[in-house]
């Protein structure tokens, strides 16, 4: 038998006549090995013709077994996998005698763990000003320690946790290490943690996440819960798609009508009574995920998309198309601005992020009444504008430096490339996988990207082939695993790649997504291998021990009560399908694709 240095992984091997056999083992990894299930291990004993020879195979296999077993032991159950963790020898007794310790500037921080532990483990700790032994320590180092804005350091050790960072953002993504290990221990009044030594930081500053909720309206608590497994998984982007064809969801003061009349209505009832959001709620969940250190970003869709908005102010409209019917916004009137404008104000008000998405995408889905329209033909002659892209490339503009007097970042899909927008305080969101040459042009333009293609990072896509609740491309759907690999090489190698994109997304549009159950089932288990792609070096990154944490985590998806799929099991989670989906009502995905392809002018 011959054994590798398991420090830097590599093979075992022994022989019985003429044939190898031969597993392979990973630094702080599962062995994959060959020889482990008792039917080959019969069929290898048969072979041997002595009994010396047996003896010698059993010692080599229980021996092989042993450090399997071992190493099996040393794989951290983190997701996202840290950029270096080290076990230790012992473990931490968390008890009800465990006390915080924190300075008084993560006061929230420490309260936040405090709450979570008696939530989740129904652990009562108490915070203190000082311990000597037992207790949980979180420290801001000082400001002279420089150190990337997430970057953490976690120590488990016998008589002390502590959790180090520079700033406040590290030191809760270090909590969120901590919580994720204590969450999936059984609960009880006591457990032990397993001492490790963990440093980390991610690849990413943005790790997105997009919600519609203008097709289907989902509420607070959803959202709160959806926060709530963003924190856990190190996300921290929570991109929020609030207005669109079907309904307007957040409540303006200077228009109340968008609301009261754009939001009745959803992509499965045009006749639904009214859901929005106050400006109230909009408060209360951007609080919500301001303690977990989550940015909301809001999306206001313009100058397509606006058919919920044109019901409610019909003045502002600037036409459509006979299949997408009072599609825009009319760019030819002062007064669509002024609106605009006005709106814009007061979302400024209520997110604090800094950050505003303006859509921008699929204009020409509906703009041909632009072409008989007097406003924008008047626009048109006065500003020497040649084509309907043109009027598009001018109206984004001028929104655009609406908000940027706002003292906010202008954010849009990857249609805006082809426009006139300056790269300053200005960020595209690469969607469009099939047209790589956009994504290209962005970087060579010097603007910073989020990706989030349809493949494979669309959320509302199927998982497997066999799925019919969501869409395909081409017959491709949104596994797990292409999440995981996510993003690729040729990605990662383009010029200005390094510096200008600033992270990935994924974004979940929900014309098939009718309710909560639903909306689990697309997004668990697809968040966890987006917040490892998002988090962890392509380097590090192991499909085979991300599957292991993954599959341990499933209990905790049981145990918020989310309707998840089992991609290791799919039959004890088969789709679950309205009266409608049950009897073949499904979009047709097909026109969906040549629509987005550009064919419809």
């Amino acid at each position: 038998m011959e054994q590798r240095d398991e420090a830097s992984g590599g093979t075992w091997r022994f022989q019985s006549d003429d044939r190898f056999f031969i597993g392979r083992y990973q630094a702080n990894s599962d062995i994959h090995c060959e020889v482990i299930d008792a039917k080959d291990i019969l069929k290898l004993m048969a072979n041997f013709k002595s009994k010396r020879m047996i003896k010698k195979s059993l010692i080599c296999i229980v021996a092989m077994l042993c450090v399997w077993h071992a190493n099996a032991q040393e794989v951290l159950p983190l997701i996202p996998k840290p950029l270096k963790a080290t076990k230790r020898e012992g473990s931490f007794l968390l008890n009800q005698e465990t006390q915080i310790v924190a300075q008084k500037d993560v006061q929230q921080i420490a309260q936040y763990l405090q709450t979570e532990l008696l939530r989740y483990q129904n652990l009562s700790v108490r915070s203190n000003d000082k311990a000597s032994t037992n207790y949980i320590s979180l420290q801001l180092l000082s400001s002279k320690n420089k150190q990337p804005l997430e970057s953490y350091q976690l120590s488990i050790l016998p008589n002390k946790i502590e959790v180090k960072a520079a700033h406040p953002q590290g030191l809760f993504a270090g909590v969120s290490s901590l919580l994720q290990l204590v969450r999936q221990q059984p609960s009880a009044k006591a457990m032990n943690l397993p001492a490790w030594e963990i440093e980390d930081q991610p690849i990413y500053a943005w790790r997105g996440l997009m919600l519609d909720e203008s097709r289907h309206f989902f509420g607070k608590e959803k959202v709160k819960q959806i926060l709530d497994w963003m924190a856990f998984y190190k996300l921290n982007k929570f991109h929020w798609h609030l207005t669109d064809q079907p309904g307007w969801r957040i409540a303006i003061k200077a228009y109340p009508k968008l609301t009261l009349v754009g939001g009745i209505g959803n992509h499965s009832d045009s006749l639904a009574k009214a859901t929005y959001y106050t400006q109230e709620d909009i408060k209360e969940i951007v609080t919500y995920a301001a303690q977990r250190y989550i940015d909301v970003i809001p999306e206001i869709d313009m100058p397509g998309h606006a058919t919920a908005a044109n019901k409610a102010y019909p003045e502002f409209s600037g036409g459509g198309s006979p299949k997408y019917p009072e599609f825009t916004f009319n760019p030819g009137k002062d007064v669509t601005y002024q609106y605009l404008t006005q709106i814009l104000r007061e979302v400024d008000a209520l997110f604090p992020s800094q950050m505003i998405h303006i859509g921008a995408d699929e204009v020409h889905f509906g703009n041909q009444h632009w072409n008989v329209d007097e406003s924008v033909q008047a626009l048109m002659k006065a500003k020497s504008l040649k084509d309907l892209p043109a009027v598009e490339a001018y109206f984004v503009k001028r929104m655009a430096d609406s908000i940027k007097n706002l003292n906010n970042e202008v954010l849009a899909w990857d249609e805006i490339v082809s426009g006139t927008l300056s790269p300053e305080k200005t960020t595209v969101f690469w969607w469009r996988h099939d047209k790589p040459e956009i994504l290209k042009d962005a970087l060579q333009k010097g603007y910073q990207v989020v990706l989030c293609p349809r493949l494979p990072l669309y959320f509302d896509f199927v998982q497997e082939a066999s799925q019919v609740v969501g869409r395909k491309w081409a017959g491709n759907f949104v596994s797990w695993q292409s999440v995981y690999q996510f993003p690729t090489k040729e990605i990662s190698a383009l010029p200005n790649a390094n510096t200008l994109i600033r992270g990935i997304q994924a974004n979940i549009w929900t014309e098939v997504i009718v309710d909560q159950q639903q909306l689990d089932y697309k997004l668990f288990p697809r968040i966890a291998a987006l917040a490892e792609a998002a988090w962890t070096p392509t380097r590090l990154k192991d499909q085979t021990t991300f599957e292991k944490r993954l599959k341990d985590h499933l209990k905790l998806f049981t145990a918020d009560g989310l309707y998840f799929f089992n991609p290791f099991n799919p039959k004890a989670s088969p789709e679950l399908l309205t009266p409608a989906q049950r009897k073949g009502l499904l979009p047709d995905n097909e026109a969906q694709t040549v629509a987005e392809k550009g064919v419809i002018k």
